[in-house]
């Protein structure tokens, strides 16, 4: 009999990863493709020529793939969601008056 060795399967429970992309910014890549696909067909239906739609969609997708590998790198598997949700906080909290404080300990003010 054969002796195999089987290795391990060593990414349980981790996300999904594909060629540096993690997460969710696979999705977003396979948005930008469907969009650029939808993008050549609408700009060659129009009568374009083949050289201008291969350079709008060619350019498209460079600049495109570059932000989002760089999104990827930059924040991470969460980081994007983290950023995007620390932007909503606001940075200060302002109160001129110590009513809605006393209403929230029970007191009331005319007391």
């Amino acid at each position: 009999m054969n002796n195999s060795i089987y290795t391990i399967n060593k990414g349980i429970n981790n996300s999904i990863e594909f060629r540096g992309l993690r997460a969710q910014y696979i999705w977003y890549f396979a948005g930008l493709v469907i969009v650029l696909l939808i993008l050549f067909a609408v700009l060659y239906i129009c009568g374009a020529g083949t050289a201008i739609c291969l350079c709008t969609c060619g350019g498209g997708a460079i600049i495109g793939s570059k932000k989002i590998f760089g999104l990827s790198k930059k924040y991470g598997e969460h980081g994007l969601m983290k950023a995007l949700a620390k932007k909503r906080l606001p940075r200060v909290l302002k109160s001129y008056g110590r009513r809605s404080f006393q209403q929230l300990a029970g007191k009331d003010i005319r007391s």
